[in-house]
């Protein structure tokens, strides 16, 4: 087996606001596709992808209980915490970017490959090497140049292992303040409970839950509170049926889901703020809704560095964005032949925490 990449404190305080990075990229790419949907049609893909983003939040909050537990620092608000679209993640074949996309087959063929369970080979085959590119992978190792993870369940085993090994030599390692943590009565969504960390159990048992209830690595199909994975919620969608217990991965027996793709706004792939004409009242628009967005990361920063009743108001703030969306996909993108426009997540970078 390969050393530990995670050698120190410090490495795994970069390795948990690398997670904080990947958990929170998936949010903006759902969003945009949920928010593409007209009103009153494809209810059962809305109510997928909804859940999905918001359960995106409850893993934002275990690994910053995580961070917190060991003395870091979450920091949602640093420049390139965002990162610009189409942006890589971790995955061993590099055969997909994650763009801001409307709903469409496409859209979801890359949710699932976000989510798709992933186990390396061998543990020596756990990092690859990085090809030379213009964007790198979001979630290259913080410690060893030039690698990056086959996938993100292996990217969290290095995680768990790590954590291990130094709570292993460290008996101080958990020095965090208690009263950082999110509790679970912080959060309500019924995808989950927040787990408070204070030592190797409780830490490894939180980003285990974050590993299982998107890739479903360790526990098949379903996470350990009897929830289907992310990727096997994506999975119907392409299936065109719900799962039911006993289903073989790709043969679900339920219900069937209805969709209509065409019931979606035509949003402009991965729009940036340079594709809006200047001084439009679209490209106002745009940039209120990357301000709004600025806005609800710093909230979440807040909650995650002391006020934690702060974390519910930030989960209904990301769907108050919806009238942001809404001016945004609902209306033509000139010069973009009958496309319409998005937001293009571009935060600006003089927003101060607090």
């Amino acid at each position: 087996m390969t050393a530990s990449t995670i050698g120190s404190r410090d490495d795994l305080i970069s390795y948990l606001q690398a997670a904080l990075a990947l958990e929170h990229a998936t949010i903006p790419t759902y969003l945009t596709a949920y928010y593409s949907i007209r009103s009153t049609t494809n209810s059962d893909a809305a109510h997928i992808i909804r859940v999905t983003a918001v359960e995106e939040m409850l893993h934002l909050a275990l690994v910053a209980n995580v961070l917190n537990a060991v003395g870091g620092q979450p920091d949602l608000t640093r420049p390139g915490f965002v990162p610009a679209y189409p942006a890589h993640l971790p995955d061993g074949e590099q055969d997909f970017t994650v763009d801001l996309r409307p709903f469409s087959p496409e859209a979801v063929e890359t949710f699932c490959r976000i989510e798709r369970p992933g186990r390396a080979p061998s543990a020596d085959a756990r990092l690859v090497p990085t090809p030379d590119r213009e964007r790198p992978p979001l979630v290259a190792s913080p410690t060893a140049e030039g690698m990056h993870f086959y996938s993100i369940g292996e990217f969290y085993a290095e995680i768990i292992e790590g954590l291990a090994e130094l709570a292993a030599g460290d008996p101080e390692l958990f020095c965090g303040k208690p009263d950082l943590q999110l509790g679970p009565e912080y959060f309500y969504s019924g995808g989950g409970v927040l787990i408070t960390v204070s030592d190797l159990d409780s830490a490894q048992r939180a980003l285990r839950f974050i590993a299982a209830q998107g890739e479903g690595l360790d526990s098949g199909m379903y996470d350990a509170d009897g929830e289907l994975a992310h990727y096997y919620r994506f999975r119907q969608l392409q299936l065109g049926r719900y799962y039911q217990l006993g289903d073989r991965p790709d043969a679900p027996s339920g219900p069937p889901l209805g969709i209509a793709w065409n019931e979606v706004y035509p949003v402009k792939v991965s729009a940036r703020l340079a594709d809006y004409p200047e001084g439009s009242e679209l490209a106002a628009v745009a940039r209120e809704f990357n301000a709004d967005y600025g806005a609800f990361l710093a909230l979440l920063t807040r909650a995650f560095n002391g006020e934690p009743s702060l974390l519910e108001e930030a989960v209904c703030d990301m769907f108050r964005l919806r009238d942001g969306f809404n001016r945004l996909v609902r209306n033509p993108l000139p010069g973009s032949d009958g496309l319409h426009a998005g937001p293009t997540f571009e935060i600006p970078t003089d927003r101060a925490v607090g």
